[in-house]
């Protein structure tokens, strides 16, 4: 700290200080502050998911989507569409030995509680044919493409195009006829 300037015309006054802070960087800091954004964590908490880890691909005239839900019993898994969007929700239940009074607990990283996840479904999705599975601990759903949406080939019929007439509307009596 240095004082400030303490003449002011010719008078002398009490000095004032000027407080500068020097910062030190803490790297250990930034380290934790990095590890929690990528793991979904903060630095001495339970660890949280941010959301259930998927996989989602097309192949041929359907998508699959892959989600990983370790641990989770089969029974609390729902799968639901409603307007235009999927919804998957899971529970992995407390484990029992949280409950024990005479267990001393030296780590508890294992995630317990709720999962969900929304996609948006877009036009080309058969909603109706929407199916799911779930086998060591993956929802495996699959996702049917609209027959609309599906790659056709349309095809040429040879021959003279057949003659159109467009009456377009018009004034009191005027018509005109296009060929």
């Amino acid at each position: 700290m240095q004082p400030a300037d303490t003449r002011r015309g010719g008078e002398v006054r009490q000095p004032t200080w000027e407080v500068v802070a020097v910062l030190h960087p803490d790297p250990f800091r930034d380290i934790d502050r990095l590890a929690a954004q990528l793991l979904g964590t903060s630095p001495g908490s339970a660890r949280v998911p941010l959301a259930m880890p998927m996989d989602l691909y097309r192949s041929a005239d359907h998508y699959v989507l892959h989600a990983d839900l370790p641990g989770v019993d089969p029974d609390s898994v729902d799968v639901s569409v409603d307007g235009g969007i999927l919804t998957v929700t899971a529970q992995r239940s407390e484990r029992s030995e949280r409950t024990e009074r005479d267990v001393q607990w030296l780590s508890c990283e294992r995630f317990t509680g709720g999962y969900m996840r929304r996609l948006s479904l877009g036009q080309d999705i058969d909603a109706d044919h929407i199916a799911a599975t779930y086998h060591n601990g993956v929802l495996t759903v699959t996702l049917p493409v609209a027959a609309r949406a599906k790659p056709r080939r349309i095809e040429i019929t040879p021959g003279a195009p057949e003659e159109t007439k467009v009456i377009e509307p018009s004034d009191s009596s005027d018509q005109h006829t296009t060929t």
